[in-house]
């Protein structure tokens, strides 16, 4: 800017005014600055103009947990398109599953004065992101509820998905049904574990023997499936509980060219081509990732209504390819 004024013959006030298009300056200056301005390939600098005069940044942070997750992937695009119909950059960060790399990211996203949040959270504590959003820094939560902190969510049927799937496996005549799931720790998995034995326990078919957890891989959910296969009274029936699980499963129970029905949470890309026939509970990524952004916009836009809770229905799809 200092280069601007000397170029044009005028101060560095002036040159602000003119960039920030200040009223009252006399159109001859005004054009000597643009020319120089052009000639320098000045460019104003909104965030710090922004941060100086306390006005929005045109920025929102988007927390997630794993960017190469095809899943996170898919929220962070559906948001970015948001985000460019409102005029708004968007600023992306991932937690890699950590509480405490998640609470430093965000705490990062407000001191960059972006203006609002959205976040999938790792951790189940964000009472440290209070003062923030007091302060106007409006928060949506998104696949997972905050932790400490009224705020905006948006999930999905986790629990009634999992009692949907399960009891259709019962209505299929399935007695013994084998659960694989990651830990309880994590919220979807609570939800969907309930759901499961929601349905179990309505036809007296609960045996929590059938469960395992610690499943975080393809390969560890192999190994288990061909375990629990392998015993007196084999599961003739699994459920899965995310899309890596059903995964592993799909290769075991092909390789063992088994008749044992599975299902499992989360769609996912080519799984109409596995080998092996199968049920996913499936939802639409991209409408809980718009639902949540369309919400920050709005509470940006000063909706000072009380915290929502929106759910994004699921439904029952056929994927696979039918045995020979």
């Amino acid at each position: 800017m200092v280069d601007v004024a000397a170029l044009a013959g005028v101060s560095v006030k002036t040159v602000s005014r003119v960039v920030n298009n200040a009223p009252y300056v006399q159109p001859e200056v005004a054009q000597r600055v643009l020319a120089a301005v052009a000639e320098l390939g000045f460019r104003r600098n909104h965030l710090a103009s922004s941060l100086r005069s306390g006005q929005a940044t045109a920025t929102i942070g988007l927390l997630i947990e794993e960017i190469a997750n095809p899943f996170y992937a898919t929220i962070a695009g559906a948001v970015a398109e948001v985000a460019s119909e409102h005029d708004t950059m968007l600023l992306i960060a991932s937690s890699e599953e950590n509480p405490a790399r998640e609470q430093q990211l965000l705490r990062d996203l407000c001191a960059r004065q972006v203006d609002g949040l959205l976040v999938v959270p790792a951790g189940d504590d964000h009472a440290f992101l209070r003062s923030e959003v007091e302060r106007g820094t409006p928060a949506v939560f998104l696949d997972r509820p905050a932790g400490g902190l009224p705020a905006d969510t948006v999930l999905l049927d986790n629990r009634g998905g999992a009692r949907a799937g399960v009891r259709q496996l019962v209505e299929l005549g399935h007695r013994r049904v084998g659960i694989l799931l990651d830990s309880t720790a994590i919220y979807t998995m609570r939800e969907r574990l309930a759901g499961a034995r929601d349905a179990l326990a309505a036809a007296g078919l609960a045996d929590d023997r059938l469960i395992r957890y610690g499943i975080r891989d393809p390969e560890t959910a192999a190994r288990v499936v061909g375990e629990l296969l392998d015993e007196p009274e084999p599961p003739s029936a699994f459920f899965a509980l995310n899309n890596r699980i059903s995964l592993g499963a799909v290769e075991e129970l092909h390789r063992r060219g088994s008749a044992a029905a599975l299902l499992g949470f989360d769609d996912f890309d080519l799984s109409r081509l596995l080998p092996y026939p199968f049920t996913v509970v499936a939802y639409d990524t991209r409408t809980l990732a718009r639902t949540a952004a369309e919400l920050l916009f709005r509470r940006i836009q000063g909706d000072r209504s009380a915290p929502r809770d929106l759910l994004i229905p699921t439904v029952l799809v056929d994927r696979g390819l039918p045995r020979r």
